[in-house]
């Protein structure tokens, strides 16, 4: 999930641009393997000759950016990716680490600006993650945001955009906000989260996002400023907001059960073909209300409760009432409390 950078982005396989150390090896392993194979050394950059030699084009990949050390800065590098890269053509970008060093956190405002000053050269961005890094990297409660509301602005053609993090809860601590006045091709939205405040929850709800078609927040636990409540999300439970929405993902919950039972009588639930509520909390306590949820989940084609706290045999029923029903039902990975009633969601710190 969160251990591994990703390997494929919006159905596309991910194609690092190399920064200038790993750039370097690269290109110590090329002549090494040329002398030892008594073959002419790549004349061309790394990424092209990689490219060149998978008969990849640059809108055949999602390029991953980040840094793999410190010895180049991330503005310099996007500027030299832009140059050396025929980014008219990019359609995905994949955000890594931007020069986190240990023990500091660094905002993600200046690589926000640096897309912002570089949004003419990549005319046919669709998708974009922003902050695929590890827990080895860095922490998800440690990735600092800023408004993102800008970004969005430069990319009126962006479809699917995904931020991992959301910044400290201390004084002083820039943190994520996104609400966004209009945006009028923006299908997918994903909120990852240790803890998402129900701040910027309200923010995206009375954002202009007349398109968007699939909305995924983390919701956390409030240790990490997750504080989110259905109250927060009436306007979308109501079905007032995001009226062409169609999957719904509140994920990562210390209160599954809640969102079971919020979801159960919300009218915005009706018009969805698939509920995400995994990575959460769902226990014994709950099953019944879920159970008793099923007339208002059964037209749904899938629903995703992996991560839960069920036992095997209430898991199997719970399995068998959706299968019946004719859902889909993803009932995997059970956890075991380390003590009563003592339920984590998958991502925390």
């Amino acid at each position: 999930m969160i251990k591994e950078h990703l390997t494929e982005y919006a159905d596309l396989p991910v194609v690092e641009f190399l920064d200038q150390d790993a750039e370097a090896h690269y290109l110590r392993e090329a002549a090494s393997n040329a002398r030892r194979n008594q073959v002419e050394a790549p004349a061309s950059t790394p990424h092209r000759e990689r490219m060149a030699k998978a008969g990849l084009a640059p809108d055949s990949v999602a390029w991953r950016l980040r840094l793999s050390s410190y010895t180049e800065e991330f503005v310099p590098y996007l500027a030299r990716f832009v140059e050396e890269v025929d980014t008219s053509r990019v359609v995905a970008l994949v955000i890594g680490d931007w020069g986190f060093e240990e023990g500091s956190d660094i905002s993600s405002r200046e690589l926000r600006d640096a897309l912002i000053a570089h949004a003419p050269a990549l005319p046919a961005l669709r998708s974009l993650f922003l902050g695929d890094i590890t827990f080895e990297e860095n922490e998800i409660s440690w990735i600092q945001h800023c408004d993102m509301a800008p970004l969005l602005a430069a990319y009126p053609h962006l479809e699917e955009f995904t931020v991992r993090g959301v910044g400290e809860t201390y004084e002083g601590a820039e943190r994520l906000s996104l609400h966004v006045p209009e945006h009028g091709s923006l299908r997918s939205l994903t909120l990852q989260s240790g803890g998402l405040p129900a701040e910027v929850v309200r923010q995206v709800l009375t954002s202009g996002l007349p398109a968007l078609q699939r909305l995924e927040l983390w919701l956390g636990v409030e240790d990490y400023g997750g504080d989110a409540t259905p109250d927060d999300l009436a306007p979308l439970l109501s079905g007032e907001a995001l009226p062409g929405l169609g999957h719904l993902g509140l994920r990562n919950s210390r209160n599954t059960g809640e969102w079971v039972r919020a979801l159960a009588q919300a009218p915005v639930t009706a018009r969805l073909s698939s509920l995400d509520l995994s990575l959460g909390t769902l226990c014994e306590d709950d099953v019944e209300d879920l159970l008793a949820a099923v007339p208002a989940l059964s037209h749904l084609e899938r629903l995703d409760l992996h991560h839960h706290y069920l036992g095997e045999e209430a898991a199997e029923r719970v399995r068998a009432v959706f299968a019946q029903a004719g859902v889909e039902v993803d009932v995997s990975d059970p956890q075991e409390a380390r003590q009563k009633d003592d339920y984590y969601p998958a991502v925390g710190e």
